[in-house]
């Protein structure tokens, strides 16, 4: 029997450094309702989406820097798009820079990404676990990718959710590329992965050694390879165009559980392609080919968790 859901991966043009949260609210709102609009309960917004991506500037001063981060979800500027959700009766993925206070009165600062359910209350949280680029600027560049300067790994895992009939999982950008994060959550059964990214469209630190077109190529290889590999559908939305001077790739995408890309964005602008799902359509992938029951070697696999860098053997 299928379990149907009509799904939105909504992309979103530029956020500049001098647009306002409620301005940015604004728009995720609208492209909320023109999702319901195409009949989809679930809508999934991008990484970073609240702020422009500002991990590209060294941000030395202490108070500008926190005022990219939330401290609190919902607040008094995200509150209207929960309200928005639970007028629609729309669940909506958001990823965001969180800032959690600890009982010492320090700070941690997180690549977050929440899960709203149709009444709009949080469903589930996941904060990025691979971090990429430098905690140092890096001389020369066209621009600075300073990830590891502001967030630190995400300390809850990769859980999967039991939400709106589904088992829902997150990742953030980098983590689409990394195979364990895919796998981790089809060893839970996932049947559909969210995702938002900010993504460059050309490689700085390539130094000439990647061709144009494969940036685009590998965002889809990477989503498309996890979606067929765990059996599961992958929602994907980009932040795209020409945003402070760096133009991001768009490509936001539904990719079924046989790799294929069933919904593609056709701009670089805010823009909402929907898709019908079937949860239950990555099941044969699942109980046939990728039966991980049946054919998995866990113990030919532990270099995996054991080792992080590559060692190739003596010469």
């Amino acid at each position: 029997m299928s379990r149907q859901l009509t799904v939105a991966a909504a992309q979103m043009g530029p956020v500049q450094r001098a647009d306002t949260r409620s301005e940015v609210v604004d728009r995720l709102i609208a492209m909320l309702r023109q999702a319901h609009e195409a009949g989809a309960t679930l809508v999934v917004f991008p990484e970073l989406a609240l702020t422009t991506f500002f991990p590209r500037w060294v941000i030395d001063d202490a108070e500008e820097l926190d005022g990219y981060f939330e401290s609190e979800m919902p607040n008094n500027e995200t509150q209207p798009l929960f309200e928005a959700a639970r007028e629609l009766e729309v669940g909506f993925h958001l990823g965001y820079a969180e800032m959690q206070t600890e009982n010492d009165g320090s700070k941690r600062y997180f690549n977050t990404a929440i899960l709203v359910d149709r009444a709009g209350r949080i469903a589930g949280k996941y904060r990025k676990v691979h971090i990429p680029g430098h905690a140092e600027p890096q001389p020369g560049q066209v621009h600075q990718h300073l990830e590891k300067r502001y967030f630190e790994p995400g300390d809850l895992g990769f859980p999967v959710f039991r939400s709106m009939d589904g088992v829902m999982g997150m990742c953030i950008c980098n983590d689409r590329r990394w195979p364990e994060t895919y796998r981790v959550m089809g060893l839970q059964g996932v049947e559909l992965v969210m995702l938002g990214y900010n993504t460059p469209s050309a490689n700085p630190f390539a130094k000439g050694q990647e061709a144009p077109h494969l940036g685009m190529f590998h965002n889809h290889l990477s989503m498309q390879a996890g979606a067929y590999q765990n059996g599961t559908w992958v929602v994907a939305a980009a932040k795209a165009g020409m945003e402070e001077g760096i133009h991001h790739m768009g490509g936001s995408c539904v990719i079924a559980p046989t790799g294929e890309i069933v919904a593609l964005a056709q701009g670089e602008g805010d823009e909402v392609v929907t898709a019908q799902v079937d949860l239950e359509r990555g099941v044969y992938i699942r109980e046939t080919i990728f039966n991980f029951a049946a054919h998995r070697r866990i113990e030919h696999y532990g270099l995996i968790s054991s080792r992080t860098g590559a060692e190739p053997p003596p010469a």
